[in-house]
């Protein structure tokens, strides 16, 4: 039997590699800062084209590279960082293991100009798909200036997965400004297509989060400082008023280097439990120096997760540290040990005149006939309150009820309503009641049917109905603008204003009024004229989140974009809801083709057997 067992070419285990490093133009931008990091550069430019796909420059002033290093750079696993396993738990700079250069040269074109501080010459060095196509000796500034080109060129299934330009370019712009947050002494400039997205001149901590994020962040931030024998934490945190419902500023640096670890954020919400409502998350940006021994960053590619010795301890410092800043700020209310608990007894003057306490009693009191009154209350009484939702009915009522029984035709619906007396317990303030129908904790409506019980996810059905009028709509190209009184004006991010300024074309397609006014604000003159009554600016900063979290791509775009703005303009979980309003919703929720599913697929609808209910009880 011969031998089947062969080395890998280099050029493919390379490729192999860049699967794993490699995943996007972000994740270029990414290694490529770093290493200008790690050369001691305190200035450093991104130049991007097509959102990365077409060119990733990145220049920086740092001490630059010989000949030899410029070449051995791009050799898999080659490190100026690394000389023994134990240096392994003292790494305290950024990429380490030396494969990024070798992974991005093995699937685009990569060109280094690079020019070292003690030297008059540089280098100039092509690689192309692992193949060297030139070196020669240049002049050129001190530092290095790599410019990758063509990325995913010799792998096609890798570029076509790629999303919309607005998405990758959002990608870049994290992984920019993660590594802008933790080295406010460094100045960085990004540009795309020549238009410059940040300008970020050296500063102080606070003044580099402003910058990044808006004047507006500023005034809602609180400054941590901690200092403990296992590590130091220091950095801001936002105040309850400042929490948003979809996680987005929300920052762990250890050593400068940033991480993910949804146990200390879990830390984090501990520490404000009581000051935020349910889902909500408050913005951070949190930085930890500890011992580069305690901590290990190599394990996982991306090195963004990061496991921690004693991580307990430090979940408990963290989470003090926090409750620590809230109520230092006044953030919390004060609690006063010393009389905490304590029985108030009044001051009495001496010619103060004692009265003796007087106490009725009633003497006509039976605790029988009262236990029958209780009984009535909630049983005929409160039995002909039901009841006469079912009686004594308008002629719009009774026509409505003729409505609902044709929709629920296909799940088996009574055609007549009865109700039971409900019982004491189940009579609660956030269950709201409407004959047929009812709202469950602002979230489900729920109504009987013949087979038993139907739940609706009332934000799930919105999304229904508003994906298949936008769909209809843009496939018809004929949405009308319905303009606001006043137009709204709204102050983004850099970043935000980059995301949405890319979708301005296709907002107006749907219906959308939107016009840039000045560097990072818009305003906004209308919306899709078949919204009900819409928070113009609301609505745009949920788009804007749906765009940032946006993963999977559609190829029709006209489904994507439905997608997205039913996602960002249906109601949300808490809404009470009138009558009418119910009757609306689900009037229209059976009239779309697809009623029992939201446009991602999830149950909107569901149907408990009265079987099931009878083994409950």
């Amino acid at each position: 039997m011969s031998d089947i067992i062969e080395l890998l070419p280099d050029s493919i285990a390379n490729q192999i590699a860049a699967g794993e490093v490699i995943q996007r133009p972000a994740s270029v931008v990414k290694e490529l800062i770093e290493n200008a990091v790690d050369a001691g550069a305190t200035e450093i430019t991104v130049n991007i084209k097509d959102a990365g796909k077409t060119l990733i420059q990145v220049i920086d002033n740092g001490k630059g590279m010989s000949e030899t290093d410029a070449r051995m750079a791009f050799e898999r696993h080659a490190t100026s960082k690394i000389r023994k396993a134990e240096d392994l738990f003292k790494i305290d700079t950024m990429g380490f293991r030396g494969e990024a250069l070798a992974s991005i040269a093995a699937i685009a074109t990569a060109e280094l100009k690079t020019c070292a501080a003690n030297s008059d010459i540089g280098v100039h060095l092509i690689i192309s798909g692992s193949e060297i196509e030139q070196q020669e000796v240049i002049s050129c500034p001190k530092g290095s200036n790599f410019s990758i080109r063509n990325l995913f060129f010799n792998i096609p299934a890798r570029r076509k997965f790629l999303k919309k330009e607005a998405t990758e370019f959002a990608h870049i712009i994290s992984e920019f400004q993660k590594t802008a947050l933790t080295q406010p002494e460094i100045s960085f400039t990004l540009l795309h297509n020549s238009t410059t997205i940040f300008k970020l001149p050296k500063s102080g901590l606070r003044q580099r989060i402003t910058d990044i994020f808006g004047k507006k962040i500023n005034k809602q931030l609180v400054s941590v400082n901690s200092e403990t024998s296992i590590l130091n934490i220091y950095g801001f945190i936002g105040r309850p008023e400042a929490a948003k419902k979809k996680r987005g500023e929300q920052y762990f640096f250890v050593n400068k280097r940033y991480m993910k670890h949804p146990y200390f954020h879990k830390a984090i919400t501990l520490a404000y439990d009581q000051l935020l409502r349910p889902g909500y998350s408050p913005p951070y940006f949190l930085y930890f120096d500890i011992s580069p021994s305690k901590i290990d960053i190599n394990i996982h590619p991306q090195k963004t997760e990061i496991k921690f010795t004693g991580e307990p301890e430090i979940f408990q410092l963290l989470r003090a540290s926090i409750k620590q800043t809230l109520g230092k700020f006044n953030i919390v209310d004060s609690i006063d040990f010393n009389q905490e608990g304590a029985i108030h007894i009044p001051y009495l003057h001496k010619n103060t005149p004692i009265v003796e306490p007087k106490i009725k009693v009633d003497t006509s009191y039976n605790p029988f006939e009262q236990e029958e009154k209780k009984q009535g209350i909630y049983g005929a009484a409160n039995y002909g309150n039901f009841e006469r939702f079912g009686k004594n009915k308008t002629t719009r009522e009774k026509q409505n009820d003729k409505n609902w029984d044709k929709l629920y035709a296909g799940f088996d619906a009574e055609t007549t309503a009865t109700h039971s007396p409900p019982k004491q317990q189940e009579i609660e303030p956030k269950t709201n009641y409407y004959g047929k129908f009812f709202q469950l904790r602002n979230k489900y409506i729920i109504t009987s049917v013949k087979s038993g019980l139907m739940l609706i996810d009332q934000k799930r059905a919105h999304e229904r109905i508003l994906f298949e009028q936008f769909l209809t709509a843009t496939e018809d190209k004929n949405i009308p603008s319905q303009q606001t009184l006043y137009p709204v004006n709204i102050e983004l991010s850099v970043a935000d204003f980059a995301l949405l300024e890319n979708q301005l074309e296709e907002l107006h397609k749907v219906g959308f009024d939107i016009s840039v006014f000045g560097k990072q604000s818009v305003i906004v003159n209308g919306t899709p004229a078949f919204l009900d009554n819409p928070n113009a600016q609301e609505l745009i900063i949920k788009l804007i989140q749906n765009l940032k979290n946006q993963t999977n791509s559609i190829d029709n775009s006209n489904e994507e974009m439905a997608m997205l703005m039913a996602k960002s303009a249906a109601l949300g979980y808490g809404k009470k809801l009138e009558p009418q309003e119910i009757t609306a919703l689900t009037d229209r929720l059976f009239a779309c083709q697809s009623p029992r599913f939201s446009p991602q697929g999830k149950k909107v609808i569901t149907i408990i057997d009265f079987e099931d209910l009878e083994k409950l009880f």
